[in-house]
């Protein structure tokens, strides 16, 4: 039995990459920006890409599809913002709501930033569950940490699941793996040391512990970088040059912290080497470091999918 979805505010494909690694075919994937639209194209030409706002799209025509499922933007969230919540016109959870009275899935799934776990959310997330109930479904928040997962980063996030109740009680969080996330040092020796750097060895002896949160790159703020101030210290510790992205790896002779290429950054984020980004440096990192890794999102899309088998087991039975 195969399970199809809808995948809202797609960005690069983390997250649908990580549902299709779960088993789910993607019916549509709606992305407003173009390099990331081009980013899904080109690494998977099959799927059906909408590129546009999601204010104007309609699901009515994937009524039956199985899950709904995406990243909407955290901005309203964030704790490096104003958290203006439903007074933020970025807040599409509304949006997100209105696709599953139109589609009716058996499923949802959305992710977001730790801060909407924050107490000055907590009516708006009770309402959430609340306008969803009266669709008929149950819902939870759980935060997660990517580094739970292989990533190696620790990257928490917020994972809102919810399912038809036939369908919700046979749902379980995915635990944690039992193997330690890679250091950053184990992630990227071989790209830090493929143009024979000298340093390579000694720098991955440094960079023996997970990444700080890979934080996306900002329009209003130009090109990319590893983040705010705290953030360019915690990659320092670990023998990063967090002030940029690298168009080269490290030379034989380059002396010095090395920093993170575009390749390198996506490693950190969880996503395979094949997956390729479209669009020039700042425009890949962006997507890059808005992504929602796909080792998590593979986690929580096979707990999804084993509770929609066990409940069309268990409608079967009752035939």
């Amino acid at each position: 039995m195969t399970f199809s979805s809808i995948e809202i505010c797609a960005g690069a494909g983390g997250q649908a990459l990580g549902l299709e690694q779960a088993g789910f075919d993607h019916a549509c994937l709606v992305e407003i920006e173009t390099p990331a639209c081009q980013t899904l194209r080109f690494n998977r030409p099959q799927w059906h890409v909408v590129e546009g706002d999601l204010h104007h799209f309609s699901a009515s025509k994937w009524q039956g599809v199985e899950l709904l499922a995406g990243g909407v933007p955290c901005p309203p969230f964030s704790k490096a913002g104003k958290q203006l919540g439903n007074d933020d016109e970025r807040d599409l959870f509304p949006e997100a709501l209105r696709l599953v009275s139109e589609c009716k899935p058996q499923a949802v799934m959305l992710e977001n930033v730790r801060g909407l776990l924050d107490s000055v959310f907590d009516e708006y997330r009770a309402k959430i569950i609340s306008d969803l109930k009266k669709l008929g479904y149950i819902a939870e928040w759980r935060l997660l940490n990517a580094s739970d997962f292989g990533v190696p980063q620790l990257r928490p996030r917020v994972v809102f699941v919810a399912l038809k109740a036939d369908a919700s009680r046979f749902f379980n969080w995915p635990t944690p793996g039992l193997q330690p996330a890679p250091t950053v040092g184990e992630a990227l020796y071989d790209l830090m040391a493929a143009n024979g750097w000298r340093g390579a060895k000694a720098w991955r002896e440094l960079a023996c512990d997970i990444a700080p949160t890979l934080v996306g790159g900002s329009k209003k703020h130009g090109g990319p970088d590893l983040g705010p101030t705290r953030a360019k210290k915690a990659w320092a510790t670990l023998g990063v040059d967090g002030k940029g992205i690298a168009d080269e790896l490290p030379t034989s002779n380059f002396v010095g912290m090395p920093r993170l290429t575009v390749r390198m950054a996506a490693r950190i984020q969880g996503f395979p080497d094949h997956w390729q980004f479209s669009g020039k440096k700042t425009a890949a990192y962006r997507q890059i470091g808005n992504a929602f890794p796909p080792p998590v999102a593979c986690a929580v899309g096979q707990q999804i999918q084993l509770a929609l088998h066990a409940a069309a087991k268990a409608k079967l039975k009752r035939a």
